[in-house]
Formats: C-alpha cells, structure tokens, sequence
C-alpha cells in the first residue's frame, strides 16, 4: 500500500454544492430523492379527538390530537389536558374558562 499525496487526498473530497429553490423543487418533484421522516399520510393522531370524561381520568373514544375547550374553543392537545367537568362531559383549557363556565356570576 503506497502513500497519498496531500493533494490526491483533497481531489478525492466532494465538494457540496448550492442549489437554489427551484433545482430542489425539481429534485423532489421527480422523486428523485428520499427524505428522512416524510409521510405521504396524515398522522393518525391528526384532527380533534373523542374523549369520556371520567373522575380524574379520562378515555380516548376516538383517538385525535387535541380537544375544543367549551368555553373559548381554543385547541387543548391532549397532553396538557388538566380540566374538565364529568357532569357536563367537556374539556377546559384554563381555570378561568372553568370559572367561567360553571360559576359564570363569579367570573369577571
């Protein structure tokens, strides 16, 4: 096994090279090219969810990423969903709309 020289070596490295926005379109247009983590399909956990409110817990009926809150309407995503009333089956996004809500003569 011989030696290389310095500038062997550097004719050997690839050099990258700047497309512009329109040669990328293309690219990806002929299908030419895989991307890591892209989905030709909505997420299934995509759209608002069906969810039974239940005394400190609650059950996914049909799965989604978010509920409305009642009272604003606001997206509450599933993971910081803290509020809710079982009596009246829906969700609250803050302590206020809660407030709001069951106790509206308290409520500013």
């Amino acid at each position: 096994m011989g030696f290389i020289s310095a500038s062997e070596r550097l004719s050997s490295v690839r050099t990258p090279v700047a497309l512009g926005a329109e040669a990328v379109a293309a690219i990806f247009d002929a299908g030419d090219i895989d991307v890591l983590n892209r989905s030709d399909r909505p997420s299934p956990m995509a759209g608002e969810a069906e969810i039974k409110y239940l005394d400190g817990d609650f059950r996914i009926l049909r799965h989604g990423a978010f509920v409305r809150c009642a009272v604003t309407g606001v997206p509450i995503p599933l993971e910081e969903l803290k509020y809710w009333s079982v009596d009246l089956q829906e969700p609250y996004a803050t302590p206020e709309a809660v407030m709001q809500r069951l106790h509206p003569e308290r409520s500013k």
